[in-house]
């Protein structure tokens, strides 16, 4: 699927283009094979890359194999540096690219190794090479499914005062019910705290139950249990808000007028009565 080119045209075909916008075309399109296959092979190489940073952290590994790694990740870290630069030469306004949102990711991705020389501590950073694998929604042309994504961020922006009333209403909850848990349960039991009796209600109301505290008088796990049984609702109440502005989405346009259901989602006007349709 990655390699097939056939479709796309060759920019050797193009004999109008500068010898700037060719490489423009390679480094920042993807409609032509050669700039389709320069992104499958950064892609590759973030991947790599990635996976190595990833093997330097296991301990066994690193022991064994610290210094191959280290010229492993400088090699990847030369490759995206002399990648970033290019970008910048060929770009047709370097401000616009170096302050855009790919400009910045490709910039922290690179920074995190040189860091490292001077502080150690920054080689954590260097994780942040992930991000760039977001290239591949550009690469596969995954674009054609960004109406579903349009549609479902409508979704969550209609729902968005629905769901801040009720996490205001659960962090209410938290807090009241550490509060209570801070009174009647002893600090042997691992409430010491108020904050740490919040803690407590955030991951018994999140059913997640880490263990490390546990209420010991009957009160207290009686109202544990309540929270328990309370937290499902954590799940189900966002979930159905979430869901039921979804199927307003892609469910049909009502007419108003005469009621009349049009599923046709790209008419602006009902079939029955011809009013104009509210979307």
């Amino acid at each position: 699927m990655l390699l097939q080119m056939a479709n796309y045209p060759s920019i050797k075909e193009r004999t109008d283009l500068s010898s700037k916008q060719k490489w423009y075309a390679i480094i920042f399109g993807a409609d032509t094979q050669e700039g389709r296959r320069f992104d499958i092979w950064l892609l590759w190489a973030i991947l790599f890359s990635v996976l190595t940073i990833m093997a330097d952290s296991v301990p066994s590994i690193h022991d064994s194999y610290a210094l191959q790694l280290k010229y492993i990740e400088y090699f990847f870290t030369g490759v995206f540096t002399l990648e970033y630069i290019a970008r910048l030469m060929v770009s047709e306004n370097t401000k616009s690219y170096a302050t855009s949102f790919w400009g910045i990711i490709d910039l922290v991705s690179t920074i995190p190794t040189y860091l490292t020389f001077f502080f150690p501590a920054s080689q954590l950073f260097r994780i942040l090479r992930t991000v760039r694998l977001l290239r591949i929604f550009k690469v596969l042309r995954l674009t054609r499914f960004m109406g579903e994504a349009q549609g479902m961020g409508a979704a969550i922006k209609r729902s968005s005062a629905k769901i801040t009333v009720f996490f205001g209403v659960v962090l209410v909850i938290v807090v009241v019910m550490g509060t209570i848990m801070y009174v009647i349960e002893p600090p042997e039991a691992g409430f010491t705290s108020i904050p740490r009796s919040i803690y407590w209600a955030i991951v018994t109301l999140t059913t997640v139950g880490y263990g490390d505290i546990a209420p010991v008088t009957g009160l207290g796990q009686f109202l544990s249990a309540a929270l328990m049984i309370l937290g499902y609702a954590v799940i189900a109440v966002p979930t159905g808000i979430v869901s039921v502005e979804l199927a307003q989405t892609n469910g049909p346009l009502v007419c108003y007028a005469c009621n009349y259901a049009e599923k046709d989602s790209s008419s602006n006007y009902c079939k029955k009565c011809g009013t104009l349709l509210k979307k």
